[in-house]
């Protein structure tokens, strides 16, 4: 079981930059708690995203001497990739590709048909630098603008980017729109029908659903959970302003769960875990 925690996706939505130093010290906290994968950052445009204008600098200051925890960051577009690849500490390049050409275009300036031709280009790029292309199928589970969304067509997007050699999905529920019924339905029929891709689930739900959203998307067969302490962050353009991340403690109550069934151990450093929300909560109230 992956926890993958996301403190670039918590920080790139608050109104105030962060300091770059606060920044690194947040982050370093976390990798003391021995998450698989931390999202921290991002190698796009600043005009975009200004919050995340440091990245690279934070990256310096990144120790990364006691953790097996790997980086990954988000990108853009083609240019954000190529500058990311070529930071040798960066184990996966995110890109989110929306299965609504509406929300592609709002979120990247591009249609889907230019996104996916990105996509081909950064898998390449990978391929070459040694490094994993996640791709986050943005309003996964439905979206407010009335474009087409059903299964079928997350199964399409999903077999071409498995045409690609694109190995690790993560469906995203980007304005809370999914339900355990789909959450659970989709998963269960993208795991079986693509076993060399890794899916992840990206949810974005309220306190009240995320727990049966998780516990559907696990029960289907999905073993990579996206989170972020203290449930920061989320998609601005959801409906209801309770929608956001899944609380990363949550995830753990939830999986650790499920891991004692299995017989199993999440591999976490709670006593780091606790002085990482206690650095989060300083680093979110202040900001």
């Amino acid at each position: 079981m992956k926890i993958i925690e996301c403190p670039r996706d918590a920080m790139q939505g608050r109104p105030d930059f962060i300091p770059t130093a606060t920044k690194t010290a947040y982050l370093n906290a976390l990798l003391r708690v021995g998450f698989d994968t931390l999202d921290f950052g991002s190698f796009v445009s600043p005009k975009a995203i200004p919050q995340l204008r440091d990245t690279a600098e934070v990256l310096a200051g990144l120790d990364l001497s006691h953790t097996q925890t790997k980086l990954l960051a988000i990108v853009a577009n083609r240019r954000g990739a190529e500058t990311a690849a070529q930071h040798p500490e960066i184990k996966y390049l995110g890109f989110p590709l929306s299965v609504s050409e509406t929300f592609q275009r709002r979120n990247t300036n591009q249609t889907r048909a230019d996104a996916l031709a990105d996509v081909a280009a950064m898998q390449a790029l990978c391929e070459r630098t040694h490094k994993t292309l996640v791709v986050y199928l943005s309003m996964g589970f439905g979206n407010p603008y009335g474009d087409p969304w059903s299964p079928a067509l997350v199964v399409e997007f999903t077999a071409r980017l498995a045409a690609l050699g694109v190995r690790v999905v993560a469906p995203s529920d980007t304005v809370g729109t999914g339900t355990a019924a789909t959450v659970g339905a989709l998963f269960a029929e993208l795991i079986p029908a693509f076993p060399g891709i890794e899916f992840g689930a990206h949810l974005h739900t309220t306190p009240a659903r995320w727990r049966a959203n998780v516990a559907a998307a696990y029960h289907a067969g999905c073993r990579r959970f996206d989170g972020a302490l203290g449930g920061y962050g989320g998609c601005p353009l959801a409906a209801d302003e309770l929608t956001g991340n899944v609380a990363t403690e949550n995830l753990i109550d939830f999986l650790g769960e499920q891991a004692e069934i299995l017989g199993m151990d999440l591999g976490l450093d709670l006593g780091a875990l606790r002085e990482a929300q206690a650095v989060s909560a300083g680093v979110f109230a202040a900001h």
